[in-house]
C-alpha cells in the first residue's frame, strides 16, 4: 500500500519521499518508484524478503489480499529520524498498517510539527488505538471504517474531533470533519481490477490537499484517478498520470 500511494502522490505530481524497506533484490521496485518521481533515499535494503502481496480478483472486479510482511517489519527508529531530518512544518507524514515503526513515526512527526495522514490497513485494532491520537487526517474504506467503530469504540470521541475521508468504491467518498461533510460522486468506469483504488484516491487527494487546492477539486481529481486506475490490469502499474486524469475529466464532465 505504501508503494501504491507513493507513486500515486508522484504520478499526481507531489513530492514524496518514501520511507521503507526492501529485500535483496528488489531493484525494479526502487526503479519504478523513481521514475514515478518519488525520492527513494529513506529505503534500505534488509536481509528479509521484500513484503509483498498476493491478490485474488474475482468476476466482479473485487479483491481479497493476503499479505507477506517481510521486509516491510525491518524499519528503524535510527531511519525514520535521518527521514524526517528534513521535514517542515507544514509537510506530511503518511503511513499504513503494513510496516513497523509506525507508532514512533506519528510521534516523531509530531515533535517536528507535521501532518499526519494515516492509512489505517490492513486493520489492526492495536495499531488504529495507539496511531489515532496523533492522526489529522485518517483516509480507510468503508470496511475499514465499520472495522474501526466496531472493534475501537473508545476512539469515537477522536473520531469526530480529526477529518475523516471514506472510501466507497462505486458510490465515490465522503469527507467530513467536525461539522462539514463533502460527497464525491465516483466516475463510472468499467472496472477489471479494482485492486490499489482506494491507494490511488488517496495519494491524489492528499498530493492535490498539499498543494492547496479546494478540497472538492481534490476529491474529484481523486475519484477520476481511481475510476482511471481500476479500468486497468494492476496495482502501481495502472496508476494514471496527472495529465491522463485531466484529460479525463475534461472528457467526463
Amino acid at each position: 500500500k505504501g508503494a501504491n500511494q507513493t507513486i500515486a502522490i508522484a504520478r499526481a505530481g507531489g513530492q514524496v519521499y518514501h520511507i521503507g524497506s526492501v529485500g535483496p533484490d528488489s531493484g525494479w521496485i526502487l526503479d519504478i518508484l523513481t521514475q514515478s518521481g518519488a525520492e527513494i533515499a529513506g529505503i534500505i535494503c534488509a536481509t528479509s524478503p521484500t513484503g509483498h502481496a498476493i491478490i485474488y480478483v474475482d468476476e466482479t472486479a473485487e479483491n481479497s489480499i493476503v499479505l507477506f510482511e517481510g521486509a516491510n517489519g525491518r524499519i528503524n527508529q535510527q531511519q525514520i529520524d535521518l527521514s524526517l531530518a528534513t521535514a517542515q512544518a507544514s509537510d506530511w507524514l503518511l503511513l499504513q498498517n503494513e510496516t513497523n515503526q509506525g507508532l514512533y513515526s506519528v510521534k516523531r512527526a509530531k515533535q517536528l510539527g507535521m501532518q499526519v495522514c494515516y492509512s489505517a490497513a490492513p486493520f489492526s485494532v492495536d495499531d488504529v488505538t495507539q496511531i489515532l491520537p496523533y492522526t489529522d487526517l485518517l483516509i480507510v474504506n468503508e470496511i475499514e471504517f465499520e472495522q474501526i467503530c466496531e472493534k475501537a469504540p473508545n476512539l469515537k470521541d477522536r473520531l469526530a474531533e480529526i477529518a475523516v475521508l471514506v472510501t466507497l468504491g462505486a458510490n465515490g467518498a465522503k469527507y467530513s470533519h467536525r461539522n462539514e461533510v463533502t460527497d464525491i460522486n465516483a466516475y463510472k468506469s468499467d472496472a477489471i481490477d479494482t485492486t490499489g483504488a482506494g491507494d490511488t484516491f488517496l495519494g491524489y487527494a492528499l498530493a492535490a490537499i498539499d498543494r492547496g487546492e479546494l478540497l472538492k477539486d481534490a476529491l474529484q481529481q481523486a475519484a477520476a484517478a481511481a475510476a482511471i486506475q481500476v479500468s486497468r490490469a494492476g496495482a502501481a502499474a495502472a496508476i494514471p498520470k496527472i495529465s491522463e486524469v485531466k484529460l479525463f475529466m475534461r472528457e467526463n464532465k
